[in-house]
């Protein structure tokens, strides 16, 4: 089920919002459990058992990781059940995601010494890489007594299936969240009130812009190598770029909006990142829950910048191995998290990481910037590194073909003014930011966005909903 499809926007979520609105406050836990499993098994069918099976191993796990500073003895049973119970949830995901990626890799040496071995073909569980990461999360934040494991399973289902975040984040870490589980808030309507319009907000961002631009994507990026000139690159790569950013921020405002009108407060996942004026500012601003995750669990651990510039380097890069790895099994997402890996490693290295004082300045880097980071976006896009070579290649040998007939016909009047007017992302000031400002702020221009968004745009996404023009959010499939 799919947060832009005519089931859940007419059916599923206002029977959810009545349900926690009319119902007793502490039935809300349960409420959000059960809607969350159902919506899980609308899409995901048998493999709403894995996710059950992940939440009964890692809920059992909880207590006994707690630590206690009366038995010290306890410490080495405590560290090896952490390293058991991650291991255990790893293995899930490397099993599902990866193992088709591996099998294909043995094959291919197989083939060059005559052999032959078999490919596994697995279908990839929705959101496995999100409730993956939450579990760790869960036991990670437990073991080091940041926060008391849950007793309470319906509390603990809360927190793994929430509907919102489920399927493609944000990514709520376990201690972000626990306070919030046992709260069962007073002000419902208000919640509701102050939810809905960034609800609005994502709703028009997917469905208005992100889902306009993607047949003009994805023909720019299905022309044949030998026909891509240098307009069609640059069109595809800039189209995508923007598609990408619409669709998975507005996912998140979606997400944000939902959790609110429940009465959760989720993490914030995108601030204006192509404001940004260093690579590693974007990494600060772009899908900023999966940044945090990987500080908190990855680079801290393995030293964060305690053992001087190489071991630092070398956490950067396992860091953005593992986020490309994170994405896709694909050698694509391997070599676009070693880009940003490099990216920032040389920003580190030269100083460049600073923010620069002077306008003028600002202004170079920020352009810089955003030619980085839509050039790495290609080989996040491609469906292989060979295409992706050769859009870049286009990309910076200049040309005077222009477009294709395929890519005209998809170039839409239509879809041109979405695209002119969705540029203007990149020209808009680091702050302040448009979810948060759209959900809390009283202030007369945030009232007369919140109008706007909850009238025109929300009709109009409606519309385009009514008549099945939209598509599944991209970050599904990760």
């Amino acid at each position: 089920m799919s947060f832009v499809s005519p089931l859940f926007l007419w059916y599923f979520m206002p029977a959810i919002l009545v349900a926690v609105l009319v119902l007793p406050r502490n039935w809300r836990n349960g409420i959000v459990a059960v809607g969350s499993l159902v919506f899980y098994a609308t899409g995901a069918g048998a493999f709403t058992l894995l996710l059950l099976a992940c939440m009964v191993v890692n809920f059992a796990a909880g207590p006994a990781l707690e630590p206690d500073p009366w038995n010290t003895h306890l410490q080495a049973r405590r560290r090896w059940l952490l390293i058991g119970v991650v291991a255990f949830d790893l293995s899930i995901l490397l099993v599902w995601k990866y193992a088709g990626f591996a099998t294909e890799q043995i094959a291919w040496f197989a083939q060059l010494f005559g052999g032959d071995f078999p490919i596994a073909e697995l279908a990839l569980p929705i959101g496995i890489s999100f409730f993956t990461f939450h579990h760790i999360s869960y036991v990670v934040d437990i073991y080091r007594g940041e926060r008391p494991a849950l007793r309470n399973p319906v509390s603990f289902g809360t927190y793994i299936s929430m509907f919102p975040q489920l399927a493609a984040g944000p990514i709520v870490r376990y201690h972000e969240i626990a306070d919030q589980l046992p709260q069962q808030r007073s002000h419902r309507l208000d919640d509701i009130a102050a939810g809905f319009p960034r609800f609005a907000l994502g709703l028009c961002k997917k469905a208005v812009i992100a889902d306009s631009l993607a047949p003009m994507v994805d023909a720019c990026f299905s022309t044949p190598p030998e026909d891509m000139t240098f307009a069609i690159a640059w069109l595809g790569a800039i189209g995508y770029t923007l598609q990408l950013y619409f669709d998975f921020s507005g996912y998140s405002d979606m997400a944000i909006g939902l959790g609110r009108m429940l009465g959760f407060r989720l993490p914030e996942n995108f601030a204006r990142p192509y404001s940004s004026v260093t690579v590693t500012e974007f990494w600060r601003r772009w899908h900023m829950s999966l940044s945090r995750w990987f500080r908190d669990y990855v680079y801290i651990p393995l030293g964060g910048n305690r053992g001087g510039a190489a071991k630092t380097y070398r956490n950067l890069w396992i860091v953005f191995l593992l986020t490309g790895f994170w994405h896709g099994a694909a050698w694509t997402y391997v070599v676009w998290g070693l880009y940003h890996g490099v990216l920032l490693v040389a920003e580190r290295a030269t100083g460049w990481d600073a923010s620069p004082r002077t306008t003028g300045a600002r202004v170079g880097r920020r352009v810089l910037t955003l030619v980085l980071v839509v050039f790495g976006w290609v080989f996040f896009r491609a469906p292989d590194l060979g295409y992706a070579f050769t859009m870049i290649g286009d990309m910076l040998v200049p040309d005077f073909t222009g477009l294709s007939d395929v890519v005209e016909a998809a170039l839409t009047n239509q879809r041109l003014v979405l695209l002119l007017a969705a540029l203007a992302v990149f020209f808009l000031p680091a702050y302040p930011v448009t979810g948060p400002l759209l959900e809390s702020a009283r202030t007369k221009p945030a009232a007369t966005l919140r109008v706007a968004v909850m009238t025109v745009g929300v009709f109009y996404a409606a519309v385009l909903v009514a008549t099945g023009t939209f598509s599944p959010f991209l970050y599904y499939q990760f």
